[in-house]
């Protein structure tokens, strides 16, 4: 495939590095000096301004596939897809900052007046932060939350706690729920596959899949009893902190915001209704004493600033808050934040990356999440009939990978060894991403 970036920003490097070992890749920014970021990469750079029919053209546009605009300027992006798709039809993503653009955008797509004259996919980085942030809160303890097949199938990320009793013991002696399959372990930053003669460690990080029912029987068997998150703590009152504060008053979860502006405290305190609005600064210790903020279930930073997100966390965790979130921008931060203690931080641009990665799946392969800082990838497969009646266990996939979920029509099944698949099963797998595309090659059939 063919892809031409707009923008050598960090998403731009990112999605580079991301794509060239197996696309061909063009760059297309105004700064001559950024193409050295690019040396050790197979891609062509074009110094130029994408907005301009002539830099699109040099990018042979009516012969690549895709194009992608990520520059720092919102409208820079949209006028440079807008051309993109009218010079070839070419499919377009564009990244944005503002929320009124992503709905304009939208609306334009799904206006039939508007013909061809659309943008495929826009993506606001901010808004799927917030998605992720959000389904993190909602389940006790988790450090990942992934849903699938409608909500029926979950992925659920714990970390072992020293005192846990599973510390030592081999995963086929833990007796974890049925319809429950632990599918990836992360040890000392590295994610592998485990088998049953796996022994697990304190610290280690599990991922599980299977299904909802089954994973909140596993959670409270486990890792916490009967807890619920009932008070949260938002630091920082931008379009992140108010669309969790949002998400969090329609679950009727205590929340409060800390927003350093006053003038912003008085916005939020006029949308938010059961949200406490407090005008302060996150790194004040007298004031997050006077709002105990450790009785907080949670506490999230998502202010605009590493560094500030990285000690108000810090802060909060000292304090005694039992589960720290933080945002990240500088994607190249989050192993900081990790290493001294922060228990998840998440970058709105892994997320977006992820939604870039999934818009250019194969047709009958999707990637439904990446987990680790894209170590391991989940696959939505579809099962071709050349498999149809195969066990699971006599499959021969070539690389480690565990099918973890099987929805067929609208059942889900947790398989073992012995599960057949059917024609037109829909199989979710979780690999590591190293081993994702011999995992699609083997599902392909010519």
């Amino acid at each position: 495939m063919k892809i031409v970036i707009f923008g050598a920003t960090e998403v731009g490097c990112l999605l580079a590095t991301e794509f060239f070992e197996d696309h061909d890749i063009t760059i297309i920014d105004r700064e001559e000096n950024r193409k050295e970021e690019f040396s050790n990469l197979d891609i062509s750079f074009i110094q130029g301004n994408a907005c301009d029919m002539n830099a699109l053209k040099q990018a042979n546009i009516i012969n690549s596939d895709c194009f992608i605009a990520c520059s720092g300027v919102d409208e820079a992006n949209i006028v440079a897809c807008l051309a993109a798709k009218k010079m070839s039809g070419i499919k377009t993503i564009c990244f944005v900052s503002r929320e009124e653009y992503k709905n304009t955008l939208y609306f334009e797509k799904n206006n039939g007046t508007y013909g061809d004259f659309f943008i495929d996919n826009i993506i606001w980085p901010e808004e799927l932060l917030t998605q992720e942030i959000f389904r993190i809160v909602t389940v006790a303890q988790a450090l990942d939350v992934e849903n699938f097949a409608d909500g029926r199938a979950r992925l659920l990320e714990y970390k072992v706690s020293e005192y846990l009793p599973i510390v030592g013991k081999k995963v086929r002696e833990c007796g974890f729920t049925s319809d429950t399959l632990i599918v990836g372990i992360t040890r000392n930053g590295e994610l592998f596959i485990p088998n049953g003669e796996t022994v697990l460690r304190a610290e280690d990080k599990l991922i599980f899949m299977g299904t909802s029912h089954s994973l909140d029987i596993l959670a409270g068997t486990f890792f916490h009893e009967k807890e619920y998150v009932k008070n949260v703590a938002i630091i920082g009152g931008g379009n992140v902190g108010l669309m969790l504060a949002q998400s969090l008053e329609k679950l009727k979860i205590k929340t409060k915001i800390i927003e350093s502006k006053y003038d912003r405290c008085q916005e939020l305190s006029q949308v938010l209704k059961n949200t406490l609005v407090i005008h302060g600064d996150g790194t004040d210790l007298k004031l997050l004493n006077e709002e105990s903020i450790n009785d907080c279930d949670v506490a999230i930073s998502v202010t605009n600033n590493d560094a500030r997100n990285l000690l108000c966390s810090l802060i909060a965790k000292q304090l005694g808050v039992k589960r720290v979130i933080a945002r990240v921008s500088q994607v190249l931060n989050i192993p900081l934040f990790e290493k001294v203690g922060i228990d998840i931080a998440i970058s709105p641009k892994n997320s977006a990356i992820n939604e870039v990665r999934n818009d250019l799946a194969e047709n009958d392969v999707d990637i439904l999440a990446t987990v680790e800082q894209g170590q391991g990838e989940v696959l939505e497969i579809s099962v071709k009939p050349e498999f149809s009646g195969k066990i699971i266990k006599d499959l021969g996939m070539p690389s480690s990978a565990i099918i973890g979920v099987i929805q067929r029509h609208n059942k889900v099944i947790i398989p073992k060894g012995d599960t057949d698949i059917r024609f037109e099963d829909i199989l979710i797998i979780f690999t590591k991403a190293d081993n994702a595309n011999r995992i699609k090659e083997f599902f392909k059939v010519n």
